[in-house]
């Protein structure tokens, strides 16, 4: 996250659950992009990038921050920005361990960008389960809960579980 000035009204703002994952914030997840405070004016800019252009969680988000500045004393201006696209490798390590924590697989890395003809591999993704560990696992359904996750199982403990899909 980028942070122009710190103080406790954007340290407020970048706690903020994730309304669709409310085990990590905005910021863990790499949606916020920055605030910037200005304490004379008490008013606050907040850049949120949202998961994917179609994201529903965005207004919440942005409601969320205007109500927390609001309750410091601040008026909030956000703006959303979708350039560049968002990526799961914003997602900070304390977000990655919060999701598996819930029990979410977190996102691999992302491969480098590509350009031409895509490259075929006969790999096989592998995810780990976070109840187990066991990368014996299958993918139920391509869209979980969110369109964000996969709904996978693993075939070790028999338990169902979210992947939070390399974006």
């Amino acid at each position: 996250m980028l942070m122009a000035v710190e103080s406790p009204v954007a340290e407020a703002i970048s706690r903020i659950p994730d309304p669709e994952v409310p085990v990590i914030s905005i910021a863990d997840l790499g949606i916020l992009r920055s605030v910037a405070v200005d304490d004379d004016a008490h008013t606050l800019v907040a850049t949120i990038t949202p998961t994917y252009s179609g994201c529903p969680a965005i207004e919440a988000i942005a409601s969320r921050i205007v109500f927390e500045a609001g309750r410091r004393g601040y008026s909030a201006d956000v703006r959303t920005q979708l350039s560049p696209a968002w990526t799961t490798d914003w997602m900070t390590d304390e977000g990655r361990a919060a999701l598996e924590r819930f029990g979410i697989a977190p996102p691999g890395a992302v491969a480098g960008e590509t350009r031409g003809p895509v490259a075929v591999s006969l790999s096989r993704h592998v995810v780990a389960c976070p109840r187990c560990g066991s990368t014996d696992t299958s993918e139920i359904a391509h869209f979980g809960s969110t369109a964000c996750k996969a709904l996978r199982r693993c075939n070790a403990c028999l338990e169902p579980f979210d992947e939070f899909k390399a974006i």
